[in-house]
């Protein structure tokens, strides 16, 4: 639209602003310019309150102004918690109770490694010394039987035969009552079923009836146990009828 055109279209309001033509006076909206703005408070301006008050404005221009900005807080009023009576004494960087309680716990922990390395050996000392004073009764008790064995060894090489093998069993017998009571136990298991936890399977032989099958047929060398752990398996021969029909 040309500007004499524009122009032509604004009429003189009847009061203060402008309006635009073709807009009833109710619908249009009046244009002010306001020039006289004031304070909101009335009367002197409230200074803003502080716990330490302000300091002095700064200057408005320079480097001084900067600084002045920030030394114009207060610092000096800190929290309630950093006052001397809630804060802990320091040394050498750490809290002197803690570095109290954790040399005492370190004192503790050494007196305690030591005490327990001490009832280690004390411990294992005690042991070794009980079985060798069981070990010691143990043979007290053998010793009878090799007197009485020495005795037949220097015994007349005359002697009858008879009476040889006569004092040979007395000394057997002797013998095997010092062991069971000391609770060794012989394993002879002929006609038994055969037990690999117990014998060891040397040679197998034709069973005479499939009755007998896996049955112990004979004992190359008995075993033994001690209070009932295996101290050696007995080696046997071992009825098998595989391959018969």
């Amino acid at each position: 639209m040309p500007l004499n055109q524009f122009r032509a279209t604004l009429t003189p309001p009847p009061q203060e602003g402008y309006y635009l033509s073709g807009v009833s006076h109710s619908e249009c909206v009046q244009v002010t310019e306001r020039t006289n703005f004031r304070n909101d408070l009335d009367g002197e301006e409230r200074p803003i309150d502080t716990p330490a008050g302000m300091a002095d404005p700064a200057a408005d221009e320079g480097r001084s102004a900067d600084g002045a900005d920030i030394a114009s807080t207060d610092m000096s009023a800190g929290p309630s918690s950093r006052a001397d009576t809630t804060q802990p004494t320091f040394r050498g960087g750490r809290n002197a109770r803690v570095e109290s309680e954790l040399t005492e716990l370190q004192d503790r922990h050494l007196r305690l490694a030591a005490e327990f390395d001490n009832y280690r050996k004390r411990s294992s000392r005690e042991r070794a010394e009980l079985a060798d004073r069981a070990q010691a009764s143990f043979v007290s008790k053998l010793l009878d039987v090799l007197d009485d064995l020495d005795r037949l060894v220097a015994s007349d090489p005359g002697t009858p035969l008879p009476a040889l093998r006569e004092g040979l069993s007395a000394v057997d017998r002797k013998l095997w009552k010092e062991l069971e009571e000391a609770g060794v136990e012989r394993i002879d298991p002929v006609g038994t079923a055969f037990d690999p936890a117990l014998h060891e399977a040397v040679s197998t032989t034709q069973s005479p009836d499939r009755s007998k099958d896996q049955t112990v047929s004979a004992t190359f060398q008995p075993g033994y146990r001690f209070k009932g752990a295996l101290v050696r398996p007995a080696r046997v021969q071992v009825y098998s009828d595989q391959g018969q029909h």
